[in-house]
């Protein structure tokens, strides 16, 4: 776990990633979701800015009650995310000098299970973390996960 109260002391990594998320939920969320999920786990802040010396700072969300709500009803659907692995104690408001956040505590996949994917098609959705940032896993890179969790 990071020690939000100096979160200006760390920067974007395979483990942590920051979303402003200001205007609501970013699409981008679901692929960290699911590369975290699919690689080491890590911690998604939302309310959470990244400056250009790459330092982070929190912003205030405006109403996390709200977006806790939307996360919750869009990670439980089908068909945005193949699977919801996190439990109640997974996703947290914290404030941070005042200032509210979202911190989702992302773990890895046990050996075995399927890939998180998103958009209804483990092929095309599925996504891994690489240094600090996701990317989209290839039709051969998924192949080769499945043909290894069939073994």
């Amino acid at each position: 776990m990071i020690d939000l109260t100096h979160l200006e002391k760390y920067k974007e990594n395979n483990r942590i990633e920051a979303k402003k998320a200001i205007g609501g939920l970013p699409q981008s969320l679901w692929e960290t979701y699911s590369a975290f999920a699919n690689t080491l786990g890590g911690i998604i802040l939302l309310g959470v800015e990244e400056y250009s010396d790459k330092t982070l700072h929190a912003v205030d969300l405006p109403d996390p009650e709200w977006l806790v709500k939307d996360f919750w009803d869009i990670i439980n659907d089908k068909r945005k995310v193949s699977r919801n692995i996190l439990t109640d104690d997974d996703v947290s408001i914290r404030q941070i000098n005042g200032k509210h956040i979202i911190v989702i505590t992302v773990p890895k996949l046990k050996k075995g299970e399927e890939p998180i994917y998103i958009g209804g098609s483990v092929y095309t959705g599925t996504y891994m973390r690489s240094g600090d940032g996701d990317y989209k896993c290839s039709v051969e890179e998924v192949a080769a996960k499945l043909k290894d969790i069939s073994r």
